[in-house]
């Protein structure tokens, strides 16, 4: 796997799947932003946790307590962690690694932006 460093984000393919098995789902959705930026929660049985989502056009900005892995599965977006100066473009196939206890703002310019966040 080719990785290129970029301002301290790992930009490289993602390796998500496109379907869970054997897993437990929030059916109630966690709803951000007047419905911009919409998931909801995957259990597995190892209890570990994922949400899967979509996020809309606009400026969004999100705080972390654990650690997190944002795969981009289809659009694009645009995101600034905390800190940092500059924004980094992601689309569908890649990801970016936000530290626990931060964050980051992510802009989506057009379509729908879908992820999976991965926490740990």
């Amino acid at each position: 796997m080719r990785r290129l460093r970029r301002r301290s984000l790992l930009y490289a393919p993602a390796m998500s799947k496109t379907e869970f098995s054997n897993v437990t789902v929030t059916t109630k959705a966690n709803v951000y932003f007047d419905g911009k930026v919409v998931s909801h929660a995957v259990r597995f049985a190892d209890g570990s946790k994922k949400t899967i989502g979509l996020i809309y056009p606009g400026e969004y900005h999100f705080s972390t307590q654990a650690a997190e892995r944002m795969e981009i599965i289809a659009g694009s977006c645009s995101v600034r962690l905390d800190g940092q100066g500059n924004n980094a473009q992601y689309a569908a196939g890649t990801h970016f690694d936000v530290p626990a206890n931060s964050g980051f703002t992510i802009q989506v310019a057009s379509g729908i932006a879908e992820y999976i966040c991965s926490f740990g």
